[in-house]
């Protein structure tokens, strides 16, 4: 069930993602254009989102359960470091030079469009070697 579950909120998930327009590169950078055409449609998108997540993630904190019984398990580190720094800050740069963000290059991977293969290559290259840099970093 919870594999099901998984699949079915990852699917509304990119599906959310297309319909609103964040897995098109041009309207992305268009929202970052700040100096230019601004378009500020993705700031709707996401003010609306952080609206709808409001009432369940304020649901999930109080409790110790999933729905289908799983241990809840929310962020509960609330310092700003160097590493949450440096990895916004890569992040958005990434974003800014690419249109893309993780959650919608995965939703077009099939497009089988060579920038889109190239993102998600790069992607999962730089999280191989997050891991090997915290296992280095462990011990």
């Amino acid at each position: 069930m919870g594999k099901l579950t998984a699949f079915l909120a990852g699917l509304v998930f990119g599906l959310g993602l297309l319909l609103a327009g964040m897995a098109n590169p041009a309207k992305v950078l268009g929202f970052l254009d700040l100096a230019g055409a601004w378009d500020p449609s993705l700031a709707l998108v996401m003010a609306a989102a952080i609206g709808v997540a409001l009432l369940p993630l304020t649901w999930a904190k109080r409790r110790s359960h999933s729905l289908l019984g799983a241990p809840m398990q929310l962020p509960v580190k609330r310092e700003l470091d160097r590493r949450l720094i440096g990895g916004s800050l890569l992040f958005g740069i990434g974003w800014g030079i690419a249109g893309i963000c993780p959650g919608p290059a995965v939703a077009i991977l099939l497009t089988g469009h060579w920038q889109v293969l190239l993102f998600v290559a790069a992607m999962l290259l730089g999280m191989l070697l997050f891991e090997a840099l915290e296992r280095r970093e462990r011990g």
